[in-house]
């Protein structure tokens, strides 16, 4: 028969679901009065209700965790497990160990391993295949000091909870044999990268300054015509000079003869589905994050070796530094892969995900499950997580995968902590509102931006306005749509915090990161592919530069999708998460053939880094420099104002030749087209003549 169990699912309230009615109504006969025997005295829980075969009994005072409790009721011995309590205020309060340092605390005499596991009644770690006890803390964190040098050593602990024995990775782990199978030792000093030394970060006078380019480690470099020798891993990121048989960079060079300032990596952090060692027969992005401590083996040239892939990743961030690239992780905190697998789930289960109040699992993110953020140690894991990647690997910023599902408060307190850095960390997020089970009002939206000053969000609506819907592969917008949206414009060249042009996105310039295209969906060459199937490859590729143009000219954050100066496409696949190599790879050959489109969007990155007006820090100054033109419409045109020369930007998204007139009368100079001719020349007078889908920069120099 199976066994009856109690469940603590508050501080004062126990609930037994009755396996057999026969058994409540012999309890009931005789008059049994159930009873908990503690370490000090007994305690007699009253009964409350009997509701078919649910019991539910009140205590005076809470019981005690991770203790084993037996409730005795008539000839009955019922096991008193822990349940929903974990998801209660006053369990949060009570055994939550803010301050403990928890995982592996290495030293060369001996290693402190320390895990919270406050319901747990038996931890023991096993090292290098020996077994030894934890002793538990009153706040339920379980710690041993083992004499020794144990760098390398492998371990896993083995723990007990609500009488079930489980072998338990540490989430705190610094480092993992391949494929995840047990945690290792890891001596920080035997880390250093093979160069023998780390270099320090870009030094970063404004975040304002910031352009980002988002990249995938493997993508970057696995192609056979990308030139690299360590193909699809870290260390192919740290090459230099590489090229393609035709003599064109490749690369790292080549990103940094692009000139973005931030690289944004996809997950590099430990992740499910790919095989550490044979990773050529798999494909992942990295959204399936397993551990968060510790570098993905799949990218390592040596994955079964531990430290091979923290020196290498470690190399590859100081590569990126020492071009004068700073590095932003995107960072996986709102769910795990499998929940049910977890090392979270199997040592505290219940407490780290968030449940809805009919005890179903909240699956806001759409995989599976939420991870509880607002829960005082998952918001820790969260922010100590943070702390080690930035000063243990030193990176420069993190993106926040799905940032509408973490709470404000945790995302307020990592705000708070990087704003200490010596150098500026960039934090940035996708901000949309999902169904998990938080109030909305505690949710890190981009309607709670105005809270989250220092965090910049992802915004969709400059992306749907620039080429159609994400989700309708044929709505259409400002480029492809013959200047639909045009009326939308001024909004978002203002960087989307301007009250005149509408309801404001963001409450801070920095805030609004401007995209028309991400490792997610349809890359904006196959959706002009759908969009606009009916016009010639030279039309889609005119209305694709003026896409990633204004995305460059607009106020606020640009952020380029890698390929894109050169139209990459995957095919039309708009969920290549696990699509292989051969959709997602960067084709270096394409760079080849498109070396004059890959200068104009280098050219406007330079634009952009040497004159201050096209990234403006405040409403006020933006009031002051920017001003819409009269020109036909669709045209747009728009000038900038700056201390010595007007810049006067206009997009023509029509197939027809536009006439328009020019702000004053002078000499303007034709900075930038991207119709890719007339560079460097100079329009006299006040008029002039716009190409079909030419977007062009002019600038006039005031004496």
């Amino acid at each position: 028969m199976e066994q009856n169990v109690a469940w603590i699912d508050h501080s004062h309230e126990l609930t037994i679901n009755m396996k057999d009615k026969d058994i409540l109504d012999e309890l009931d006969k005789n008059g049994s009065v159930p009873s908990i025997a503690l370490k000090d005295k007994v305690i007699f829980p009253q009964v409350n209700s009997v509701i078919d075969f649910t019991v539910k009994m009140s205590v005076d005072n809470p019981l005690p965790l991770g203790e084993e409790l037996i409730l005795t009721w008539g000839e009955w011995n019922i096991p008193v497990f822990t349940g929903a309590v974990v998801r209660t205020k006053w369990f949060d309060e009570t055994y939550s160990a803010t301050e403990a340092v928890l995982g592996p605390s290495f030293g060369k005499d001996g290693t402190l391993f320390s895990l919270w596991a406050p319901t747990a009644t038996s931890v023991i770690i096993s090292l290098n295949n020996k077994l030894y006890s934890l002793n538990r803390s009153e706040k339920g964190v379980w710690s041993t000091y083992i004499e020794g040098n144990w760098h390398g050593a492998v371990y896993e602990f083995e723990i007990t909870i609500n009488g079930k024995v489980e072998w338990v990775i540490d989430p705190y782990a610094k480092g993992l044999l391949a494929n995840s199978e047990k945690g290792v030792v890891i001596d920080p000093e035997k880390t250093v990268p093979f160069h023998g030394k780390r270099i320090d970060r870009p030094k970063i006078d404004s975040l304002f300054d910031t352009i980002i380019y988002e990249l995938h480690v493997r993508d970057a470099t696995v192609s056979q015509s990308s030139g690299v020798h360590n193909k699809g891993t870290f260390l192919g990121l740290t090459e230099t000079n590489t090229m393609t048989s035709g003599g064109f960079s490749t690369g790292l060079s080549y990103i940094k003869e692009l000139g973005i300032t931030h690289v944004q990596l996809l997950p590099i952090n430990d992740f499910a589905r790919v095989d550490e060692l044979k990773p050529e027969n798999q494909y992942n992005w990295g959204y399936d994050p397993l551990f968060f401590q510790v570098p993905e083996g799949s990218y390592s040239t040596i994955p079964n070796n531990p430290v091979s892939r923290i020196k290498e990743c470690k190399q590859m961030i100081d590569a990126f530094h020492e071009e004068g690239i700073s590095v932003i992780l995107d960072v996986v905190f709102n769910h795990v892969f499998i929940m049910e697998e977890s090392p979270f789930e199997k040592i505290v289960p219940g407490y780290y995900f968030r449940y809805h109040e009919d005890g179903t699992v909240s699956n806001g993110t759409g995989v599976g499950n939420d991870f509880a953020s607002e829960r005082i140690m998952g918001r820790k894991f969260i922010l100590d997580t943070v702390k080690y990647w930035l000063h243990e690997y030193k990176v420069d910023g993190f993106r926040f995968d799905l940032m509408g599902a973490l709470d404000v408060f945790t995302m307020e307190e990592i705000r708070d902590f990087c704003s200490k850095e010596e150098d500026p960390v960039m934090l940035l997020g996708e901000g949309w509102e999902l169904p998990t089970a938080l109030p909305s009002q505690q949710k890190a939206t981009i309607f709670h931006s105005d809270q989250l000053h220092g965090i910049s969000y992802f915004n969709d609506f400059f992306r749907d306005t620039l080429k159609g819907n994400l989700f309708d592969g044929n709505d259409r917008g400002f480029v492809n749509g013959n200047g639909r949206f045009v009326e939308r414009l001024s909004r978002l060249l203002t960087g989307s915090v301007l009250e005149e042009f509408g309801q404001p996105m963001v409450d801070d310039v920095k805030q609004s990161i401007n995209y028309v295209e991400c490792h997610d969906n349809h890359t904006l060459w196959d959706k002009l592919t759908l969009s606009n199937s009916q016009d010639e490859e030279l039309v889609r590729k005119k209305m694709h530069r003026m896409a990633t143009g204004l995305t460059l000219l607009s106020q606020g954050i640009p952020f380029l999708h890698a390929g894109q100066e050169w139209f990459r496409s995957k095919n039309g696949d708009d969920n290549s998460y696990i699509s292989g190599d051969e959709v997602n790879q960067l084709d270096w050959e394409q760079r080849e053939k498109e070396h004059e489109s890959i200068a104009f969007i280098r050219a406007l990155i330079k634009l952009r880094k040497e004159n201050s007006v096209f990234r403006l820090k405040t409403k006020e100054e933006i009031r002051r420099r920017f001003h819409l033109l009269h020109v036909p419409d669709p045209i747009l045109g728009f000038t900038l104002i700056g201390d010595h020369e007007d810049f006067a930007i206009y997009g023509n998204p029509m197939n027809r030749k536009q006439d328009i007139h020019l702000p004053s009368p002078g000499i303007w100079q034709v900075v930038l087209s991207s119709d890719l001719e007339g560079w460097m020349n100079y329009i006299k007078g006040e008029f002039a003549e716009l190409q079909p889908y030419e977007l062009v920069v002019m600038k006039k120099t005031r004496k």
